[in-house]
C-alpha cells in the first residue's frame, strides 16, 4: 500500500501527464481532416480526460481521508499472542 503523502503525490503528477497527452492528442487533430485518422485520435483524447478524472477524484478521497480524525488503540502490555 502506498503511503497517503506519496499517493497524492502520484495522483497530481499522473493527472499532469493525462492533461499533456490530451493536449498532445487536441493538437494532432487539428493538423489532420482525415476521419480515419480523426476517429482513434478522438477516443484516445476521451480516455485521457476520463483518466484525468478519475485521478482527481482518488486524490480528493485521499484529500478527505487526511483530513479525518483518526485513532489507534494499543493495548497496555503489547499484543496478546497464543
Amino acid at each position: 500500500m502506498i503511503p497517503y503523502p506519496l499517493y497524492i503525490t502520484r495522483c497530481t503528477y499522473k493527472g499532469a501527464a493525462e492533461q499533456k497527452a490530451r493536449s498532445t492528442y487536441e493538437y494532432l487533430i487539428d493538423l489532420t481532416d482525415d476521419p480515419a485518422v480523426l476517429a482513434p485520435l478522438r477516443f484516445l483524447r476521451e480516455r485521457e480526460i476520463v483518466h484525468f478524472q478519475r485521478f482527481g477524484e482518488a486524490l480528493e478521497i485521499a484529500r478527505d481521508h487526511l483530513n479525518q480524525q483518526h485513532y489507534f488503540f494499543m493495548q497496555k502490555y503489547g499484543c496478546d499472542t497464543k
